[in-house]
């Protein structure tokens, strides 16, 4: 796929470290085997040694190469326990309950591994929920400064040249806020952005703001949050175009947005698309994927200090090898995020 093999390519270079919790899964250790062979990031196991040994020799994985950390074993682990207790004081944890977590919960001692620097970002969710990879994200590592929404984005590759940028849409929130606030639509947009062009190398974002409504056809409930997170971008005076509310076929369908939405610059063009609710989001990348035989890439998380990415439990290798991809991107991002506010 021309995509992801364009954005290993971009990010080879940095040699990024990301972990990959999920040991007990088949689909992952070949994933890890996978990017070793393809040499575009380094990898990191969580978990018992002789316990992934054995399953990678069942499964015929060769994981020469690869790292991997024992979460009872490693020298750092009372530190981390420390800090999650720390964190979640408030919550009355303690530290024996941190390290109960953290040595039985590898994507919670994956998420410590990416906040102290030993990894640059963690994959994970092929055998763990949305929820439990989100908390993780949260608790351990925390949204970025100046950031107050931490949502979520699918990269949807489609066989249809025609919509998009080129067949690729990004499509956010599909996996995080369920009913977001007109802030929180906002702020979704302004992230989905960030993803088209760092991630997917979208020159012109254009979003749009769906709704079962277009530009004053309909009424009430979302519909009025969408119009006023169209009113708060503007607001802002962001530097791309969007518009909305509207239905999908007038944000994707040049003629059927020329009809219903004239003049707009958006409307038939767009290749971001900011869903109103988690349901309509969940509910339409999955069909597009069903349907029309798309990857979907995510979900996203986006908005923490550091990448931690989510996959879905139905994710096959070559998702997990190019949610890594995109995981190394983010992290190149972090990084510039980082220098770019420390100077």
């Amino acid at each position: 796929m021309r995509f992801t093999e364009d954005l290993k390519s971009r990010v080879a270079k940095a040699q990024k470290k990301i972990v990959l919790p999920e040991t007990t899964s088949r689909r992952v250790l070949k994933a890890a085997e996978r990017v070793l062979a393809e040499g575009f990031a380094k990898i990191i196991l969580v978990g018992n040694l002789d316990a992934i040994k054995k399953d990678a020799a069942k499964f015929q994985i060769d994981l020469t190469g690869v790292e991997v950390i024992d979460p009872e074993a490693h020298p750092q682990l009372d530190e981390y326990c420390e800090y999650l207790a720390e964190r979640r004081k408030k919550k009355g944890m303690t530290v024996e309950q941190a390290r109960e977590i953290l040595t039985t919960n590898n994507s919670f001692f994956g998420a410590c591994l990416v906040k102290f620097g030993v990894a640059d970002g963690m994959v994970s969710g092929a055998a763990t929920t949305s929820a439990e990879v989100i908390r993780a994200g949260l608790q351990v590592i925390g949204p970025r400064p100046g950031n107050k929404t931490v949502s979520s984005a699918f990269i949807l590759i489609t066989n249809t040249p025609q919509y998009g940028d080129n067949g690729i849409l990004v499509l956010g929130d599909c996996g995080v806020i369920p009913d977001p606030t007109a802030e929180q639509l906002a702020d979704i947009a302004c992230i989905c952005v960030e993803r088209a062009r760092t991630t997917v190398q979208i020159l012109d974002p254009k979003v749009a703001l769906l709704s079962y409504s277009t530009m004053g056809s309909g009424s009430g409930g979302t519909v009025d949050t969408v119009r006023e997170a169209v009113k708060i971008l503007k607001e802002r005076n962001v530097d791309f175009e969007f518009d909305g509310e509207m239905q999908a076929d007038a944000a994707l369908v040049p003629e059927v947005g020329g009809h219903k939405a004239p003049g707009s610059k958006v409307a038939g063009h767009a290749n971001v698309l900011i869903f109103p609710t988690l349901d309509a989001a969940n509910i339409g990348y999955k069909m597009v994927q069903r349907f029309a035989g798309a990857t979907a890439l995510g979900p996203l998380v986006q908005g923490l200090d550091r990448p931690v990415l989510d996959l879905s439990r139905g994710c096959s290798t070559d998702d997990v090898v190019d949610v890594v991809a995109v995981c190394c991107s983010d992290a190149i991002s972090a990084d510039i995020f980082k220098k770019a506010h420390e100077a």
